[in-house]
């Protein structure tokens, strides 16, 4: 009967835990993937693209959408009528609240100051618009539009106070 030799159970506990451990963890290709996730992304439209081609026309839809009109030819309730109507619009809200997700991003961002707290209100008003809409609760729905247009206003007043008008260039 052959005697075991203790002196080499350290060196190979070693290996064989360096092997158990190697096996568990991610290759390297994939912990650099997880660590750029934000040079991922399409950064192609800026802040003002983005506004001109997506959140602007989404939320005109929005506020076009909502409250009343009283003129020379009478009163006029602006609120969708049939349930493709409010589905509509709550798709156009979707819009608003992934607009501010969309400015947001790393590369768009202003700054991590107040410019993320309007990206996160201009979120959360959308979300409230959707909320709205699916409840077709017209009350809520003008407010949700009401929200957004104080996050647009404070941000253009914070970051943009010589926008004279939605289409300046």
């Amino acid at each position: 009967m052959k005697s075991f030799n203790h002196s080499l159970l350290g060196p190979v506990l070693c290996v064989f835990g360096s092997l158990v451990l190697a096996s568990c963890s991610p290759p390297e290709d994939d912990v650099a993937e997880v660590s750029d996730v934000a040079g991922n992304y399409n950064l192609t439209l800026n802040v003002k693209e983005i506004m001109a081609y997506v959140l602007e026309p989404a939320s005109d839809i929005l506020w076009d959408s909502g409250g009343w009109v009283l003129d020379a030819s009478g009163y006029e309730e602006l609120y969708p009528t049939t349930d493709d109507g409010w589905n509509y619009v709550r798709a156009q809200a979707a819009v608003v609240a992934e607009s501010g997700n969309l400015l947001a991003l790393t590369g768009r961002a202003v700054d991590n100051d107040a410019w993320m707290i309007y990206a996160k209100g201009l979120s959360e008003a959308g979300l409230l618009a959707m909320t709205a809409a699916e409840a077709q609760n017209e009350e809520d729905f003008f407010q949700a539009g009401a929200q957004i247009y104080s996050v647009c206003t404070a941000c253009h007043q914070a970051y943009n106070p010589d926008i004279l008008s939605k289409f300046s260039e």
